[in-house]
């Protein structure tokens, strides 16, 4: 969840952040009530649905459904990852992160430096390379687009690395740790890049975390090689040029996503510098998360036969699940037999983009995958054509894009029908003007229990409860205990224990500020109340506890009757017969 950064520092971290003075100091806030209202920041709307809340150190806007605590906030505004938002928030609160010592203590902080200094060491030898250098020139790249990606040449030799970087045994342990070697069954180490031009992979920070190496001359193994995945480099993880596209756009509206070293290069080359590569691999979920955390339009440029459209479907099947309001896809599909860098360079950067204007919205690349698959003319092909979007569209967020794409899929399966959130085919009939839905038991004791944590200290022991087969019930057990343990706990710090978690979003949602309804006004209340929740909120959370104790009573007596009749009272053992006894008691 925090990588190497202890839990406890996070903790500390966020309960010393001032979320108002931290999103102020970006979006201009106006009080609300106990809250501050702005317009959101992530999405286009007239009217203020973005809300802050002091009190629970959390964001919510009801508008495009973005919410989180401090660290989700940078990471979403300032377009920054998890650590680099943790560091510059311990930054402003004057706080030293810990996570530098234990990479020095497991070795990392060595293998960071091994490829720092590579990295200038194939610098260095690009430039005694003219062969090299003839090919980049010859390809249209300059010395300071070179510069600013790094870009090397590992010369035609087995031991380049061993004999300038090795040196002592922990230097050619900290190489191999980088992937950069290979160990002889004889005993030593070779490299594993030679006679190749380098492209140096960076994190967020500027680091290099691996390597990309591309041959230019003869027919010296695969074209492209890349450095294997090591303790620092995840292919599914990294973006190459990421780090450069920050770099050069201070806030960046859109990230062009091509399939290679060279094409970035050959883009950044003619003024493009929003472009990014995967690494020899499909765009994963992973991909799609850091994507849209740094732009909010990525534009897949992918080639226009077949192994490009199934790159593409790919790519659209990675990102739907991150498909929120106010983020956009499209594809660009290129002609036969050309990339981005032959594109660019025949039609110059003006045609680019002006076709990258023109790619295929993500919505219109669905419809058309999935109909070319069936007959629109008969009714059971439309059958097909829902049966086979459904799922796919049941994974994007909630929100006004997943209503239209549902609704989309209703006309052009020319059914009246409209699909519910869970995949069902449903008509569902119109509330009565201030009706509302009636949550679950279970999700209404989260949500009280979310806005109040302080009712968990009421509760005792909740284990039982996880006896019970019913929905959510281990979330609301593990949640009430986590609240017994860390009394007093802010809200940003219970949602910081769940992120990367598949109930971190279920739980924002529920936090979001007014979901209590009209039962639970808080103006009213005097400074340092506002965590106490009025006697009926109160009396509900306690009752619902109650019902779902009654519940489990009732399914585990249900057990033991059953087991009575198999065996008979005598055939159970004494924790049953005591158990037995205890429930009769309750049922009275």
């Amino acid at each position: 969840m925090a990588g190497r950064i202890p839990q406890e520092f996070i903790d500390q971290l966020l309960d010393r952040t001032d979320i108002y003075e931290l999103i102020n100091s970006r979006v201009t806030l106006k009080r609300a009530g106990r809250d501050y209202q702005a317009r959101c920041p992530f999405h286009d709307e007239k009217s203020p649905s973005f809300t802050v809340s002091p009190v629970k150190n959390f964001y919510h806007c009801f508008g495009c459904g973005a919410h989180g605590n401090a660290i989700g906030f940078l990471m979403e505004y300032d377009r920054l990852e998890f650590l680099d938002a943790v560091e510059e928030l311990a930054k402003a609160a004057g706080m030293t992160v810990p996570r530098e010592a234990s990479e020095r203590q497991d070795g990392l902080g060595l293998v960071y430096d091994v490829l720092k200094r590579v990295q200038k060491l194939y610098q260095r030898q690009l430039k005694d390379s003219p062969e090299a250098v003839a090919y980049l020139k010859q390809r249209g790249i300059s010395g300071d687009v070179a510069k600013t990606y790094a870009l090397g040449f590992a010369p035609d030799a087995w031991d380049t690395l061993a004999a300038s970087i090795g040196g002592d045994r922990a230097g050619m342990e900290a190489l191999d740790k980088a992937g950069l070697v290979t160990e002889r069954q004889s005993g030593g180490y070779y490299d594993k890049f030679r006679n190749r031009i380098m492209f140096p992979i960076h994190d967020g920070r500027g680091r290099p975390v691996a390597f990309g190496g591309r041959v230019f001359r003869g027919d010296d193994g695969p074209k492209y090689m890349n450095s294997p995945e090591t303790v620092l480099f995840h292919k599914g993880r990294q973006l190459y040029g990421l780090y450069q596209a920050r770099q050069a756009n201070s806030r960046l509206e859109r990230l062009i996503v091509v399939e290679g070293y060279m094409d970035v290069i050959a883009l950044a080359q003619a003024g493009i510098t929003e472009t990014v590569a995967t690494l020899g691999t499909a765009t994963t979920t992973e991909h799609a998360e850091i994507l849209f955390r740094s732009a909010p339009e990525v534009v897949f440029c992918f080639d226009g036969d077949r192994a490009g459209r199934k790159a593409a479907l790919r790519a659209m099947e990675s990102v739907m699940p991150r498909l929120r309001d106010g983020r956009q896809v499209r594809f660009q599909f290129l002609p036969e037999g050309e990339d981005p860098d032959s594109l660019v360079r025949s039609q110059g950067a003006e045609e680019f983009i002006n076709q990258l204007e023109r790619a295929t919205p993500l919505s219109e690349f669905f419809f058309a995958h999935y109909q070319a698959q069936v007959d629109m003319q008969s009714l059971d092909g439309r059958a097909r054509l829902v049966e086979m979007c459904r799922p796919k569209l049941s994974q994007v967020p909630d929100g006004a894009f997943r209503d239209m794409m549902f609704e989309e899929l209703s006309h052009r399966a020319q059914s009246q029908a409209v699909l519910g959130p869970h995949g069902a085919v449903s008509v569902p009939m119109p509330r009565a003007a201030g009706q509302r839905s009636q949550p679950s038991l279970v999700r209404r004791a989260v949500t009280i229990l979310l806005h109040y944590p302080r009712l968990a200290m009421d509760l005792g022991d909740v284990s039982p409860l996880l006896a019970l087969e019913r929905r959510g019930v281990p979330l609301l057990v593990e949640l009430v205990q986590w609240c017994q343990l860390n009394p007093g706990a802010s809200f940003a710090r219970l949602l910081e224990h769940w992120r990367d978690r598949p109930e971190q979003v279920y739980l924002e949602k529920l936090a979001a500020p007014g979901l209590l309804g009209d039962r639970d006004p808080r103006d009213d209340l005097e400074p340092g109340e506002e965590n106490t929740p009025s006697d009926e909120v109160h009396d509900e959370f306690i009752d619902a506890i109650s019902r779902l104790r009654r519940q489990a009573d009732r399914q585990r007596m249900a057990e033991l009757e059953s087991r009575v009749a198999q065996v008979g009272m005598t055939g159970l053992s004494e924790d049953e017969k005591s158990e037995w006894r205890a429930l009769q008691s309750r049922r009275q």
